[in-house]
């Protein structure tokens, strides 16, 4: 029997004003409230309360049987608790039914794990201790901002303690291996990377309502179908995707949750497929093989590298002038220091990419900006502006 392992991921970012907000303090100054609270409800309403009660349904008809896994953003959380409580309280049902397993990730959804200092580890203790008191367990898998992984990174993983990693299956990671077993990062002696299926995730993901795929429309028996091709005895099929796409990046008039339940019941009919979460195919299938991973992989865009997020100057001088105010910003104070973080979401220099073809079209579906250089500017404007307000506090101190 091959495991599919469900991971959905579930974010949204604190996305800036175009310009400050005259006369307003803090941090709402920088921060567009009204959008981000408008775009939390919407998604509240079209995907996560009806795929909350979906999920809940399978678990209880199936008697456990059919499992999956979350990880929720530190900045996701907190508009959830903020703006759509009943949301946030249907995550912590699936919690309760013990079927759903709680992955950890940095708290703010940043690239924290590609720089030297200890921002990646405060940002991970931080977000797992709240995991544990919203959803009552301690998490034992890791899910690093948008699967960015690397043997320097695997290494810090897992001298946090996590056992398993869920990570992008592509070439440039597994170097002609399959994406159906479980590796092991060179340079550690207990992680366990999981990798995504990307052609079957995608699937779902992108190619759902595509009227231009040769699938489409996507049946739920076919795709069973395929997944049973596969040579996975013993193995696992990682389909991990934004939990978005059920209502809102796919739209539920085009059939995607009713997709999602057929496939869900197809598969607990069929003899050679089950569920399973992550940290249980962690612990019950062996390590294939070692892997040497010199570079950082990611599962975004076609090269599947940093270029969505450092592909250009913009976004690396962003990114180096973020990082370079960190340590004043942790010595200023909590404030300063959520200002720093909110902008330290990787989801500002994505929106600052100028990546060709369809990738380009991913990331301004996503932006709130009307074009990169739009985007660079807004961000700037609230890094100098975070900059001067800790600046003034430290003259106001000196005085």
């Amino acid at each position: 029997m091959a495991d599919l392992v469900l991971y959905f991921q579930v974010h949204q970012p604190w996305r800036l004003r175009r310009q400050p907000e005259p006369g307003t303090a803090g941090l709402g100054r920088w921060f567009d409230q009204g959008l981000n609270r408008s775009v939390l409800e919407r998604v509240a309403e079209r995907c996560y309360l009806p795929a909350n009660a979906l999920l809940k349904r399978l678990i209880e008809d199936s008697g456990g049987a059919f499992r999956c896994a979350f990880s929720l953003s530190g900045t996701a959380l907190q508009q959830l608790e903020d703006w759509a409580p009943e949301a946030l309280d249907g995550f912590v049902d699936l919690a309760r039914t013990g079927a759903v397993e709680f992955l950890s990730e940095t708290s703010h959804h940043t690239l924290a794990a590609l720089e030297r200092g200890r921002e990646f580890e405060r940002e991970v203790a931080l977000h797992t201790r709240r995991i544990e008191a919203v959803f009552g367990r301690r998490p034992t898998t890791f899910r690093n901002t948008e699967l960015i992984v690397d043997e320097a990174i695997a290494r810090r993983v897992e001298g946090l303690g996590f056992l398993a990693m869920p990570v992008e299956g592509a070439e440039r990671l597994l170097g002609g291996r399959h994406p159906w077993h479980l590796y092991r990062p060179l340079g550690c002696t207990r992680l366990v990377l999981l990798p995504r299926h990307y052609g079957f995730s995608d699937d779902i993901a992108f190619r759902f309502s595509d009227r231009g795929w040769w699938a489409w429309p996507l049946e739920a028996p076919v795709f069973l179908d395929w997944l049973e091709s596969v040579p996975a005895e013993d193995g696992f099929l990682g389909l991990y995707m934004d939990y978005e796409t059920f209502g809102e990046h796919q739209p539920e008039e085009g059939g995607i949750l009713g997709f999602l339940e057929e496939m869900v019941r197809g598969a607990l009919a069929r003899e050679r497929l089950g569920f399973a979460t992550p940290a249980e195919t962690a612990r019950r299938l062996p390590v294939a093989a070692t892997l040497p991973i010199p570079e950082p992989v990611s599962w975004a865009d076609r090269d599947r590298d940093l270029g969505a997020w450092l592909g250009n100057e913009m976004q690396r001088e962003a990114h180096r002038a973020l990082y370079a105010l960190w340590p004043a910003a942790l010595e200023a104070g909590p404030e300063a220091l959520e200002h720093w973080r909110r902008l330290a979401t990787s989801d500002h220099v994505y929106y600052m990419s100028t990546a060709g073809d369809s990738d380009y079209d991913v990331h301004a579906y996503f932006s709130p900006f009307d074009s990169p250089r739009q985007a660079f500017e807004a961000f700037r404007a609230a890094l100098e502006g975070l900059e001067q307000g800790i600046r003034g506090r430290d003259s106001a101190a000196a005085r």
